[in-house]
This record gives structure tokens, sequence and C-alpha cells, in this order.
């Protein structure tokens, strides 16, 4: 596909006007955010501040930049840019296109708002702003799903350049009905998919030995937050500090008229935290007759945890919850020896 067309006035002469096909003005509002001297051009500082994200190396950014640079000039400019990215559009030439198209259409939306809102009926004005509100409701699972694809892809990416090496305890967890459940995860159209359960009932469904080991867990962690009991070990047992596995477990109140939303926000983060390398499970129940949800996910370490808050479907799902929940949702960490974990599923 070709990024620019040659527009022929009705005169036989040829023109020498320019005009993109429709979906590629992404490139140009590209090329000016990446732009920080104004110039008109990217400078290879300019292109690997803009187009680094992570898992490209410097000398793999420095490749890319000069064979985009098909004019030789140590530089990057809007043509180009296009020439290189036309060619490997696929279906994104469709979304682009889409996208200019809605973006569009929003502009035109938000000026007649602007013009008409305040005569309107109050009927009117409420319909107005609950267009607005599911708009945005669109517009915002459309990211969580988009960020969601964004970790997934760079992640798989960062395996392939590491090796096929992962820890033991991972390795052991992948079996083949673990494998399968997570791919019935990550297929939020599947109707098979567990967690749609979730949005219907407000209730996961796991299996019996996941749903015992759970409620064993949080009666041993109610009783060791009342200080009932004091456990103490029997024979001393030396173990090595990556021996352990972590369990993070976190209690959401969550405001009664906020449930559905939050059900939907759940799950779009689940299905992101499944797919990280470093989640071993996760489960959440809910407590009959409350509005009150109990996740437990479980990482391989205290640093794989620490990693995935860092994400931006951890980071969305956060702030999604200061709108969600009642008050404040409550954390608590606890690591247990790796070898249980490899008992239970054996």
């Amino acid at each position: 596909m070709d990024c620019l067309e040659k527009v022929q006035p009705e005169s036989e002469e040829p023109s020498t006007q320019m005009e993109l096909k429709k979906g590629m003005s992404i490139f140009i509002d590209i090329l000016r955010r990446a732009d920080k001297n104004d110039d008109g051009k990217l400078s290879f500082d300019e292109f690997k501040s803009y187009f680094s994200d992570g898992v490209l190396t410097a000398e793999e950014l420095k490749e890319l930049f000069h064979t985009i640079d098909t004019h030789n000039t140590d530089n990057v400019d809007t043509d180009e840019l296009c020439e290189y990215f036309s060619q490997h559009l696929s279906e994104y030439e469709n979304v682009l296109a889409a996208l200019e198209d809605l973006n569009m259409s929003v502009l035109k939306a938000m000026d007649k708002t602007k013009k008409d809102y305040q005569e309107s009926t109050h009927l009117e004005q409420f319909v107005t702003r609950f267009l607005l509100k599911e708009t945005t409701n669109q517009l915002h699972s459309l990211q969580s799903s988009l960020e969601c694809a964004m970790e997934t892809t760079a992640e798989q990416t960062r395996q392939e350049k590491q090796g096929p090496l992962k820890p033991e305890v991972l390795s052991i967890q992948l079996s083949g009905r673990r494998s399968n459940r997570r791919l019935q995860r990550n297929n939020s159209l599947s109707p098979n998919n567990p967690l749609l359960s979730l949005v219907n009932s407000g209730v996961y469904d796991e299996d019996c030995q996941w749903t015992i080991q759970v409620n064993r867990l949080q009666k041993l962690i109610d009783r060791l937050e009342q200080k009932e009991i004091r456990l103490e070990p029997v024979e001393e047992e030396v173990v090595e500090s990556k021996s352990h596995i972590l369990i993070v477990q976190r209690q959401l109140s969550v405001l009664e008229e906020e449930l559905e939303e939050f059900r939907l926000a759940l799950r779009q983060y689940m299905d992101c935290a499944c797919a990280q390398t470093g989640c071993l499970h996760i489960a959440v129940q809910r407590l009959a007759n409350e509005s009150r949800f109990i996740l437990y996910e479980f990482w391989e370490h205290n640093n794989v945890w620490k990693n995935h808050l860092q994400t931006n479907y951890s980071k969305t799902f956060q702030r999604g919850n200061v709108d969600f929940l009642e008050t404040p949702e409550t954390v608590t960490t606890m690591l247990v020896p790796a070898s249980w974990w490899v008992l239970n599923n054996n």
C-alpha cells in the first residue's frame, strides 16, 4: 500500500499536491509529538526517545531508524514514516481509518453538544450526559484491552530474547489442565470463559481443590489478624530466600451502584494478570449478601508482584477503584514455601 496518492485536477497536467490516505494522518501527529525542536523531522535521538518501548535495544532502534530513513539524510520525515509503516499495517489499516472517522464524529458531537445543551430540556440533557458516559465507558474498555495486548506482546518478546529458561515453580505449574484454563481466560469472547460467570453472578467458578485451599487460607489469615493463635515450627527448616511464593489477599468493598462497572474492570484486570509471567493463579470470592470481594493472587516471588503493580493494566484497575470502592482496599501479603505449591499441584 502506498501512503501517498497524487490528486489529479481536471486538467491533464499532474498536480504536485499530495494527499494522505485515510488513516495515515496519525503519522503527522506522531511526528509533531516526537519532533522536540519543531524542525519538521526526527533526529535519531528524537526517534529513539519516542519509539523506544523497553524491548528493542539501542542497536535495534538504530537499525530501524536507518531502514525508515530511505533518503539517507540521518533524519526521518512524515513521508518516510508513512512509507515504512504503510507496508506493515495489515488489519491496523482499517483500525487507523476507523479511528480517524471516530475522531471526527466525536468532535462534531462535542461541537453540537456545546451549542445545544443549554437550551435542551432536562430529559434531553440527561440523555446527552448518559451518552457521554457510555461512550467514555466503551472507550475505556477498548483502551484496557489494547493495554493488555501491549503488555502481553511485550512480555512475549522479552521471553523470546531471554530464552526458554523459566523458574522451576512455573515450569511445574504449566500442566495441560492449567494451560487450558489460562487460554480460556485470555479468550474474552469465548462462551466457556470462566470469568464470564464473574460478570453474571459475581462468584468466580474454580475447581473444588482451589476452593478448599482458598477457604483455608482465608481462615488462617483471619485468625492471624485477630492474634488468636501463635504459630511456632515444630522443627526449624533452613530454606533459600527464593524458595517461597507470594500470596496477596485484596479485600474490596464495592459501592452497590458501581457493581456492574467494577465486575467488568475486574474481569479485564484478571485477564491481563493471568497472562503475566510469574502469575501462578488468581481467584476471587464475593461474600454472601455483601458487595465485598476478596481477591487472591499467587505470584512466583515478591519482585514479580512489584513489577506487576507497575503495569498499565494494574494502574488502570487501581485508578478505577477510586470511584468503585466504598472504602480503600485492604491488602495482605504472605510468603509460603514453594514446596507447598508443588505438593498441592501434584
